[in-house]
């Protein structure tokens, strides 16, 4: 070893017991923060519980007051409650590993030598001003993530600043240790990234954040007035993308988007599977739904076919079905519900005059006028609005009408002398009476003449359309959208950003819907359309994004950072067009066999896992293409396999082995796949193979029945 090499490894000696020493100071200020956070806690509440005494004692005879302290005391305990927790979380979760990089940069304005340590969460000492650790969603923490050292910029208060990056270090920090760190000249360090991804599934979700590539990081930090769509292959970390865009526009916008963000994901089980990543990046109270769950509880409605059902029609090629859904999902569709909305609002209502007591009070043009002036309101908001102006018509007759008889009734009395007021005024008074309930008998007939202004549901309007047939999850954006358009209906305030996975799924219709229902500023799209199951004419609808959507920034990722090079080569097979670009991760060669018969896969099914489990992976999927099969290949394992079979999509899935049909397994992964596959013809095939096979993260083994 020469003289610069020594040097070389005494400097990183002394860099790591720096660094060593740096990790034992930060993780004691994290302990000492969260006694501060426990003597917090404690103290809010024995302040709590003295203040509703002295309230109890001051109030005893005001229960008005009494109730009204404590509604008041109880939101402000609960905001800081959950402030306080929130930060008590966020240090638990810093405590075994406080941050995973650093930057050294300098300011070119200043030209003074700066660093930053970027966690997952940021600490910033009670004694100084400095930040200790970055949240690696501030800012100045895009630095870390710049694909090179030199030049580069950052976004600050006071706009763009320019910095030159002279150096990056990242940490392997675990148990509140120290155990390697890599200096990092071009991108995130392959040793750590490869360290990462060859985790267990799991754990690979929750690591993410310090493996972030250049341009992952730059579709995160995107501004929030805008539309991006992520076109990116199985593996290229869209899921993880639009999870980490949530967390960083929370975290730089939390007054706009608290508790209005909205995930929409394509079924429950991978909903489930996905839970436990926000809350790990400090995050919670984000809505997540199917669009399923989002569309049935607008429209309270309850009997519309099982995503099961829906997928195994068409994967079993019923054609009528599959047919409904290639007619139901085309624009030509939209086309026909325009042409329906059009209809409705010329002829839906047949206009009369409002007539009181057998008297025309308002001829039928007037209210034709009604229509005309409010013909920029939704048909049914408008005969709604038109209703309640005929109501207020009817109300300034009955006035007229009860102010008549009062006058009537005062000068029949005046006109009486005494001797006859004795005799008629109880008469007059029984008649003054019949009048009024006359004129109350003619307000109600008249109201009940409106009932040409009420209508039907738009669900009622659109089961006629469909000819009564049974709704599946294509019938629910129509329905909405004629709610839409025909009353209105608005999710005003209620959510900010919505992010939608597995889009490729999704029908231009479906976009619409969603776009007029929350109108917001930004929305994050992400979807592989090779993975697209479903059918469609012409393009597909993640192409047509421009016809829905404003500000559209789009993205293109064909990099899997999931699966070894190996499998992600046998998927490539089955590909039209773009490629997937395998990371050089090598793994094991995909292993293909052929059997005669079910027994026969099963036998080498139960052999595999039994292998695989020795191996310790926590999660073993064996896929099937449909239903059928998986319950066929289930029953016939060996019991003291112990595979559970996802079957329904209110199962929770978090590992273990599992059988499960190709839809279901779509946007999960597994450590190990074991693909059973039989009568392969090409095209929907090819897409499910694909879809099947980049579930694997470490092994794949392709069984096919001849």
């Amino acid at each position: 070893m020469n003289d610069k090499e020594l040097e070389k490894e005494i400097q990183k000696e002394l860099d790591f017991e720096m660094e060593k020493q740096r990790v034992e100071e930060t993780v004691e200020i994290i302990k000492r923060e969260i006694r501060n956070y426990i003597d917090k806690r404690t103290k809010l509440t024995n302040h709590l519980i003295d203040a509703r005494k002295k309230a109890v004692e001051e109030y005893r005879d005001d229960e008005d007051k009494l109730i009204e302290f404590f509604d008041h005391e109880k939101f402000v305990a609960e905001e800081s409650f959950k402030a306080i927790d929130r930060r008590f979380k966020e240090l638990n979760i810093l405590q075994p590993s406080p941050y995973f990089g650093k930057v050294d940069f300098k300011e070119k304005e200043f030209n003074e030598k700066e660093d930053i340590y970027i966690g997952r969460f940021g600490i910033t000492d009670e004694n100084a001003y400095e930040p200790i650790v970055v949240d690696w969603r501030a800012p100045i923490a895009s630095l870390f993530y710049a694909g090179k050292l030199g030049e580069a910029k950052y976004d600050a208060p006071m706009g763009e600043v320019d910095v030159d990056i002279l150096a990056k270090r990242q940490f392997i920090i675990k148990k509140e240790r120290l155990l390697g760190m890599f200096d990092s000249e071009l991108d995130v360090k392959d040793e750590i990234l490869q360290m990462v991804l060859s985790k267990k599934a799991g754990e690979k979700l929750k690591d993410i954040i310090m493996t972030i590539q250049q341009e992952q990081d730059n579709i995160i930090r995107q501004p929030r007035k805008k539309t991006l769509i992520v076109d990116g292959v199985a593996g290229s970390g869209k899921t993880t993308i639009a999870l980490h865009r949530v967390a960083y526009l929370l975290y730089n916008y939390r007054k706009i988007l608290q508790d209005k963000v909205l995930i929409l994901g394509p079924n429950n089980i991978f909903m489930e599977y996905i839970s436990t990543v926000l809350p790990s990046l400090g995050e919670i109270g984000v809505r997540q739904q199917t669009f399923k769950e989002f569309a049935l509880e607008i429209l309270e409605l309850r009997n519309v076919m099982d995503f099961r059902q829906y997928m195994e029609n068409i994967i079993n090629k019923d054609e009528d079905f599959v047919k409904d859904i290639l007619f139901k999902t085309s624009e030509e569709y939209i086309n026909e519900l325009d042409k329906f909305i059009d209809v409705l609002n010329k002829q839906y209502f047949k206009i009369k005059d409002l007539c009181f007591d057998e008297e025309i009070i308002v001829k039928k043009d007037a209210v034709q006028e009604l229509f005309k002036y409010y013909n920029t309101m939704p048909l049914f908001r408008r005969s709604a609005k038109i209703k309640r102006i005929l109501f207020s018509k009817i109300r300034d007759v009955r006035d007229d009408k009860i102010r008549e008889i009062e006058e009537w009734y005062k000068k029949a009395i005046a006109d009486l002398n005494n001797e006859d007021k004795n005799l008629q005024e109880g008469d007059l008074s029984y008649k003054r009476k019949l009048k009024i309930r006359e004129t109350i008998k003619n307000v109600i007939e008249a109201k009940k003449t409106l009932n040409w202004l009420d209508n039907e549901s738009c669900t009622e309007l659109y089961n006629v359309l469909n000819r009564n047939k049974k709704l599946t999850i294509d019938d629910l954006a129509p329905i909405l959208y004629l709610k839409i358009k025909l009353e209105g209906l608005k999710l005003s305030d209620e959510i900010k950003h919505v992010v939608i996975d597995e889009a490729q799924d999704y029908s231009l219709l479906q976009f619409r819907v969603i776009k007029e229902l929350t109108n917001c500023s930004g929305y994050t799209i992400v979807g592989d359309k090779n993975q697209r199951l479903i059918p469609f004419i012409g393009e597909a609808p993640m192409d047509n994004m421009n016809k829905v959507f404003d500000n559209i920034k789009e993205f293109k990722l064909n990099k899997s950072y999931r699966s070894t090079k190996e499998i992600m080569e046998y998927a490539n097979k089955y590909l039209i067009g773009d490629r997937i670009v395998p990371i050089v991760r090598n793994g094991k060669k995909v292993v293909e066999k052929e059997f005669n018969n079910d027994k026969e896969v099963v036998q080498e099914i139960d052999n595999t896992i039994h292998n695989l489990r020795k191996e310790r992976f926590d999660s073993i999927a064996i896929v099937c293409k449909n239903l059928k099969k998986a319950k066929i290949i289930n029953s016939l394992m060996n019991k003291a396999t112990n595979v559970k079979i996802l079957d329904r999509e209110d199962i929770m899935y978090n590992k273990g082995e599992v059988v499960i049909p190709s839809y279901f397994a779509k946007g999960l992964e597994f450590d190990a796949v074991i693909m059973v596959s039989d009568d392969y013809t090409q095209g929907l095939e090819d897409k499910m193979m694909y879809v099947m096979a980049t579930r694997a993260l470490h092994e794949l083994y392709v069984y096919k029945i001849k």
